[in-house]
């Protein structure tokens, strides 16, 4: 089984990555959550506001190391066999 983690997108990212990094998580549409989220902001009046902000803080934001490659959880493995 493939063991994933949950990152801030810093590539797919319209304020803080939370949403991008959801969708890639998920392996979904980021519009799609985007959509989903400002219907439900507009709807519950503020709760996801907060808990946008709350998970911004809690996640971390994606890594730099070069064994990380964009759209893919699995190690760059660099030996060409």
């Amino acid at each position: 089984m493939e063991k994933r983690k949950l990152y801030r997108s810093k590539t797919d990212k319209k304020l803080l990555g939370v949403l991008g990094g959801f969708a890639k998580y998920f392996n979904i549409d980021a519009t799609v959550l985007r959509i989903i989220y400002v219907l439900l902001s507009l709807f519950v009046l503020g709760c996801p506001i907060i808990i946008y902000l709350v998970v911004a803080l809690i996640i971390p934001e994606e890594p730099d190391t070069p064994d990380y490659q964009e759209g893919s959880y699995e190690p760059y493995n660099n030996n060409q066999n």
